[in-house]
């Protein structure tokens, strides 16, 4: 909570996802937001929450995770870093630290997300210096299918057929800004999305759809047709979690200014 004492730190997070149980703390698991709270807390002498814009799956990379902590006043935003990357394990790192203004909230104030896919074609993708970070498919694949059926996901559809099963009290209406492919340093394609909110495993659903239709195992107008909720009609299973990365997070450029909001200062997941 925001007192004298304490002001709000915005973070940019970067973290090699293969060795966490995902963002979100869970019991007796490992966690990319319980390391964060264990240094802070080691930092500020006590228990610290962090809270990301967005709670990424097992197995699953950022490169542009935002996250804040209030923290003492004593420590600048850049003092703050340094000490947490001193700290942190070698899979995590703080890329960027600044004040936040006293509401701003990671998750609740942002406006976008964005992530990129990554399926490695060639054979450098078998390599043990990429393979890790993308989805070894190793096959080629009609990027011509793929795009016209990626040109089906803009716009706000009902994405249910493309989440993980339980959670119908979310809803399941995305809005989908950008969805394109585009090379991946001729190694393979990156699929870029952004939409201003996810589904559980919703980019992981939609490549694995759009990779089958690549690999020509089903025709492009499936697309449409999952998102119109036709009847009798499955996704393909869902792309490797390795390939996927939460890049960037969006926001307006008042996000957290005064006045205050009616749900309070304090961040909560």
């Amino acid at each position: 909570m925001n007192t004298p004492d304490r002001h709000r730190i915005r973070f940019i997070i970067h973290y090699d996802g293969r060795g966490f149980a995902g963002w979100q703390v869970q019991p007796d698991q490992r966690t990319v937001q319980g390391e964060l709270e264990r240094v802070l807390g080691k930092l500020t002498a006590g228990p610290c929450a962090v809270v990301g814009a967005g709670r990424t799956d097992r197995g699953v990379h950022a490169t542009g995770q935002v996250a804040a902590a209030d923290v003492p006043v004593r420590w600048t935003a850049q003092s703050l870093r340094r000490a947490m990357n001193a700290l942190l394990p070698d899979d995590v790192w703080v890329a960027d630290a600044a004040l936040a203004a006293p509401y701003f909230h990671p998750r609740y104030d942002a406006t976008a997300r964005s992530y990129v896919y990554r399926v490695g074609l060639a054979s450098e993708a078998d390599s043990p210096f990429r393979s890790p970070w993308c989805w070894p498919l190793v096959r080629p694949v009609d990027l011509l299918a793929m795009e016209r059926a990626s040109a089906a996901i803009l716009g706000d559809h009902s994405f249910r057929a493309f989440a993980k099963a339980g959670q119908e009290e979310r809803g399941d209406r995305c809005t989908v800004a950008a969805a394109r492919w585009a090379p991946w340093e001729g190694i393979g394609l990156e699929f870029h999305v952004t939409a201003n909110r996810f589904l559980h495993h919703m980019v992981r659903y939609l490549v694995g759809t759009l990779v089958d239709i690549g690999l020509g195992q089903r025709p492009s107008d499936h697309m449409a047709a999952l998102l119109a909720g036709e009847e009798g009609l499955e996704t393909s299973p869902p792309a490797p979690p390795e390939g996927l990365f939460l890049t960037a997070v969006s926001y307006p450029a008042d996000a957290g200014m005064e006045p205050p909001r009616p749900r309070g200062p304090r961040l909560v997941p």
